[in-house]
């Protein structure tokens, strides 16, 4: 199937132009003729030719997505034709991935598409959950109020990764840093002092000094072996990710690892709550929901859980049973779910334990971060500290040597 650049006129006699896909240049006129446009032009698109540098092209930020969203929402709420409103933010959007996927979509849309099945052709952009929302949205007739909704949890669950994200930067960064001064330290630093040493004529040096000489000269050494091992381990790794259970088998130790898995922990709740009590507010169906909430928690763990959980209620379980059964979520968390269920308010529910969890993973954050600053600390100063003082008994020998 080819995509087609069009120009023609209605029988109003208005300009139009856009794209769409057909097989081929005959079925792309039948579809125009359907569509009460006369062609003036009608030819194949070519190949747009473009530079990918990953990390600076690839992907679209949380903050475009969330203002793309709001504006849709705004327009749409004023009245303006869905083309119009995709035509104007896309023409003035400043991410150009963005800015191509959406000029895209209007044209899909002119093309006869409904604006849930042109998001459904970028899903590298739009996940599973934000083409269901606005999906739902189109039937019940309030997509306006779906993407406001939707401007509200992107940004929330932006906040989110950012606070997780940051919660396993800061020691990967210090960590990172203290590796990378030790390395100097026993590259330059430590055989500069050992032959100036031995150059004074210092035929012993303190037993600390000759320890640390001896790890330098292993280290460099060694420096090859063990680029090799990191390289090697690499590798293995991804090896390990292909196989059936190992991605699980990663997430699984990461939701047990302490500190860090209580962060991962809560997020998680926070994320489930509010991504389900979205979809649930929206009228997608129970069992649907919690596919698209297993596939877009970004854990194996919560996604097995969230499975086990559909296969129950399809056998006429609730909700809450299968939940608790999976040890995943907090009791608490399980029990006011089936409060929500039992009162039929459970989109509500959903949305305040999503708070309360948002709180929750702030102070998990502050509490990991206040407890790994002092561990790292003793640990960057303890290998510096023994480095330095290694280094300066030789001179306060001398010294005393001197005298």
């Amino acid at each position: 199937m080819a995509t087609w650049v069009w120009e023609g006129t209605t029988s109003e006699g208005e300009y139009k132009r856009g794209e769409f896909d057909a097989d081929d240049k005959t079925a792309a006129q039948a579809k125009l003729r359907s569509n009460g446009i006369a062609p003036l032009k009608l030819k194949k698109k070519s190949k747009d030719i473009e530079i990918v540098i990953p990390g600076l092209t690839d992907g679209v930020p949380m903050k475009n997505m969330v203002i793309f969203t709001r504006q849709m929402a705004t327009m749409i709420d004023a009245g303006l034709p869905l083309v119009q409103c995709l035509e104007l933010i896309g023409n003035q959007e400043q991410n150009a991935t963005l800015r191509k996927v959406i000029l895209s979509v209007k044209s899909s849309v002119e093309g006869g598409s409904s604006f849930s099945e042109a998001l459904a052709k970028h899903p590298k952009v739009f996940e599973e959950l934000y083409i269901n929302l606005v999906q739902a949205g189109e039937m019940g007739g309030i997509l306006d109020t779906i993407m406001n909704r939707l401007a509200e949890y992107i940004e929330k669950a932006a906040a989110m990764r950012a606070k997780v994200k940051g919660a396993m930067k800061y020691p990967a960064t210090v960590l990172t840093v203290s590796m990378g001064i030790t390395a100097g330290l026993l590259w330059k630093v430590v055989p500069t002092f050992a032959a100036t040493f031995r150059s004074m004529g210092a035929k012993r040096l303190p037993e600390i000094t000759e320890f640390m000489v001896t790890i330098s000269n292993n280290f460099i050494a060694m420096a090859p072996i063990g680029i090799g091992i990191v390289i090697a381990l690499t590798v293995i790794y991804k090896g390990l990710m292909r196989l059936k259970n190992g991605p699980f088998v990663r997430d699984w130790l990461l939701w047990h690892s302490p500190g860090l898995g209580n962060v991962l922990q809560k997020s998680a709740v926070s994320k489930f709550t509010r991504t389900l009590g979205t979809l649930v507010t929206a009228g997608v169906p129970i069992l649907d929901a919690l596919g698209i909430v297993g596939k877009t928690s970004g854990s194996l763990v919560v996604e097995r859980a969230l499975d086990y959980t559909r296969l129950k209620i399809s056998e006429g379980k609730n909700m809450t049973a299968p939940l608790m059964e999976s040890q995943i979520f907090p009791v608490m968390v399980v029990q006011m779910i089936a409060v929500g269920e039992a009162t039929g308010a459970m989109d509500v529910m959903l949305v305040k334990i999503a708070d309360f969890y948002d709180a929750e993973v702030d102070e998990a954050v502050e509490g990991m971060t206040a407890m790994m600053e002092p561990m790292i600390m003793v640990v960057l100063g303890g290998i510096i500290g023994t480095v330095m003082i290694a280094m300066y008994a030789p001179i306060f020998t001398m010294a005393d040597n001197v005298k």
